[in-house]
């Protein structure tokens, strides 16, 4: 009896080991010819930078400085937002009231010393003719005496140093008044060259009124799309409207070229390899994720800048949009995803 139970239990066991060891072999069978895979092996990777849309071409329209105008301008005309315009159609324009009276006033000084120019030129012409009057008279008087100087054998003692007193009285007026002459005639000279300086200082005024009134109109320097820029009213921001007084020198719209846009983005330094070498670069907008748009890459800042306390250091870089969209805006956030191409496999058993 104890052999059987011997015999049966050592059956057992037998029967156990064989049943766990049996499948052992298939299972490092399958591990063995399964292959190795790795992340970059499994397909191409994706960088995501963030960005804003900007413009290749862009300009900003401002309230213009008028000169000699301080304050506020009062805005007449804003031509509605997202208008698309073409090189020189008028933007917007200001109050000329101010500008209109400052031109009416340089214009009347302007024709009144004109006047005075006239009124002094015909002054000179005539103290010039007085003066030529009486030095012709006083070189006459002096003829005259000299003639009588003349008889002076026959005339008595006194007649004859009345003759010479005479004389010497007309040779001393002629002198006198030969002098004065040029003097007299530089000083009309100069009173009729003050007048001009200021009738051209008021010219030049009435030119810079002609100025600030072209100013007040705004033109566009390009064709375009615009939009109105924001603007502190009433402690608020908001667009600028008709019958608002603005200060000068804000910005109140911008014009771009929807034509051609790209993005701006920071790119972080160890991705720069990675932007060498893609060889898909696809946008992303925020405010519309259905919509992608296929982009190139443009140019990167060649040395890199890092903000106050990181130590990361980033790259400007420009993307251009392949295509155009009606969606597209100055300074909306979008995503630019770089697909890199996976490393190449190196053979098995090389390093």
């Amino acid at each position: 009896m104890l052999y059987l139970v011997r015999a049966v239990v050592a059956v057992f066991v037998l029967c156990l080991a064989t049943g766990c060891n049996r499948p052992l072999p298939r299972i490092t069978e399958a591990a063995s010819s399964a292959p190795e895979t790795s992340p970059a092996d499994s397909g191409k990777g994706e960088i995501r930078i963030t960005g804003l849309i900007q413009a290749v071409h862009s300009v900003k329209i401002v309230v213009p400085q008028i000169q000699g105008q301080f304050g506020n301008l009062t805005l007449t005309r804003l031509i509605p937002n997202g208008t698309s315009v073409k090189e020189g159609d008028l933007i917007a324009t200001f109050d000329p009231a101010t500008q209109l009276d400052a031109a009416r006033d340089a214009q009347a000084k302007f024709d009144d010393l004109s006047h005075q120019v006239a009124q002094k030129l015909a002054e000179n012409r005539a103290n010039d003719e007085k003066r030529m009057v009486d030095l012709r008279q006083a070189e006459g008087d002096q003829t005259k005496a000299e003639l009588e100087l003349q008889k002076g054998p026959i005339l008595s003692e006194i007649d004859r140093l009345q003759s010479e007193s005479k004389a010497q009285g007309a040779r001393t007026r002629v002198a006198s008044l030969k002098e004065s002459m040029a003097f007299r005639a530089k000083a009309d000279i100069a009173a009729l060259h003050i007048l001009e300086l200021q009738r051209d200082r008021q010219k030049i005024t009435i030119q810079r009124v002609e100025d600030n009134l072209k100013k007040l109109e705004i033109h566009a320097p390009l064709a375009g799309m615009v939009v109105h820029e924001l603007l502190p009213r009433a402690g608020t921001l908001g667009k600028a409207q008709e019958g608002d007084q603005i200060y000068r020198g804000y910005p109140l719209a911008s014009i771009f070229d929807p034509s051609q846009m790209l993005v701006r983005c920071s790119l972080n330094e160890p991705d720069v390899m990675a932007l060498l070498a893609n060889s898909r670069v696809s946008v992303h907008l925020d405010a519309y994720p259905d919509l992608t748009l296929p982009a190139h890459f443009l140019s990167a800042s060649p040395v890199a800048s890092s903000g106050l306390g990181t130590p990361i250091k980033t790259f400007v870089t420009m993307f251009g949009l392949d295509k155009s969209d009606p969606h597209l805006l100055p300074d909306l956030s979008a995503s630019v995803v770089l697909i890199v191409p996976p490393a190449p496999s190196s053979p098995r058993g090389t390093k």
